[in-house]
């Protein structure tokens, strides 16, 4: 256990951050999954799951949960797949 201060309230932050990195991980999660199953099952609103699973990501990258690089080549594969799907 943290015995100053400054490291127990470091450990509080770490928690507030851990939780909340953790939801915002969790609806990028959901919604490419939503994405590559709309893409999958050919519906008409493919394109519009894949716009919010690309929203999703470029939210998590600005609050640097996601890597610009990895979150540009998970982008790149949505969009890969609906132009294959058209």
């Amino acid at each position: 256990m943290a015995n100053t201060p400054s490291a127990r309230k470091r450990i509080r932050q770490n928690e507030k951050r851990r939780l909340r990195n953790r939801a915002v991980r969790s609806t990028v999660r959901s919604s490419v999954k939503s994405a590559r199953e709309a893409l999958a099952g050919k519906s008409t609103d493919s394109a519009t799951a894949v716009r919010e699973a690309i929203r999703a990501i470029d939210r998590a990258v600005t609050k640097g949960i996601l890597h610009r690089n990895t979150a540009a080549s998970r982008k790149s594969a949505l969009a890969r797949a609906l132009t294959a799907q058209a």
